[in-house]
């Protein structure tokens, strides 16, 4: 077997055929099986990739073993973004997997299937899925619009017919500290979510739009964020930033989030990514994008999660 520390030159351009995801206290790992039975092993970082075994016999608490399958759904997605830019990279097509528990929730096995690549893998093949936000009023999404007088009820109707043309799975609601509701869908690899708020006449209306996309491939359709010609999630932070300041407007820095009050408008920077010798890695771009309406004395926007 080979670590991932071997990889490169030598295994370039094999074909997989299995992939193994297995969860132990230790942490979190997959491996790749080529169609010549190698085995390719590589470890997993992040949230929820290690933990402690309780002490003697005490059971595990209720909670534990949704966590753990929670881990492993995030981790399956991971695995299959890797494996497909990869083969993509290396064979010019991509890999859909087709999973299949073997001790849900900490072991699986995914068989591995090529397909042609996605039109959106090359440039002007396909459509992005575009918001083009508006300061003060809302969002204008491709076949709807999203205004923060909109109605909780016509908001996730709206959230519900993104995920039907993204043919992803439909919002569902989540908690999320201080505001009245929540919801979120993806969008290619990025995902779009909508807050919601109770004014002060009782209804409850839109009260934050929320963008992200990671970096690399931003999946199919790609999600972009556009505000006065100004692609939030394309362009570097650094050009962004510059634009905004050139237009006028004033930009408060804090850590890895850029604030521009007078719009509602919140940029957030990326964790940055540890490489193999310790050193970190900063990603060049905007991550995740927040529009609130804006107010002289509003308090930092509060991130939507989920």
């Amino acid at each position: 077997m080979r670590d991932e520390g071997d990889v490169g030159a030598a295994v370039y351009g094999r074909v997989p055929a299995r992939v193994v995801l297995r969860g132990e206290p230790g942490g979190w790992h997959y491996v790749i099986v080529d169609k010549a039975s190698t085995e390719e092993r590589h470890g997993l970082a992040g949230p929820g990739v290690r933990w402690r075994t309780g002490g003697g016999n005490d059971p595990e608490p209720p909670w534990w073993r949704r966590r753990l399958a929670d881990a492993a759904e995030a981790m399956r997605e991971t695995i299959a973004w890797r494996l497909t830019d990869r083969t993509f990279a290396e064979l010019g097509v991509e890999a859909d997997i087709a999973w299949f528990a073997v001790d849900d929730p900490v072991s699986w096995e995914g068989l591995v299937t090529l397909r042609d690549p996605d039109p959106a893998r090359f440039p002007g093949r396909a459509a992005p899925f575009l918001i083009t936000l508006e300061p003060g009023r809302g969002a204008l999404l491709p076949d709807a619009s999203l205004l923060f007088s909109t109605r909780a009820p016509d908001v996730w109707a709206t959230l519900a017919a993104v995920a039907e043309r993204c043919a992803t799975a439909p919002p569902t609601p989540s908690p999320v500290c201080g505001w009245a509701g929540h919801q979120g869908v993806r969008v290619g690899r990025g995902r779009l979510a909508l807050s919601t708020e109770r004014g002060a006449d009782g209804v409850e209306r839109l009260g934050e739009i929320f963008g992200t996309r990671g970096p690399g491939w931003g999946g199919s359709p790609e999600l972009r964020v556009r505000l006065d010609g100004i692609d939030l999630l394309d362009e570097t932070a650094a050009d962004v930033v510059a634009l905004f300041r050139e237009l006028g407007h004033e930009v408060v820095r804090r850590g890895r989030t850029v604030r521009l009050p007078a719009l509602g408008l919140m940029l957030s920077e990326p964790e940055p990514e540890p490489t193999a010798d310790g050193d970190a890695v900063l990603e060049e771009r905007f991550t995740g994008v927040s529009l609130q309406p804006p107010s002289d004395d509003a308090p930092a926007p509060r991130w939507a999660r989920g």
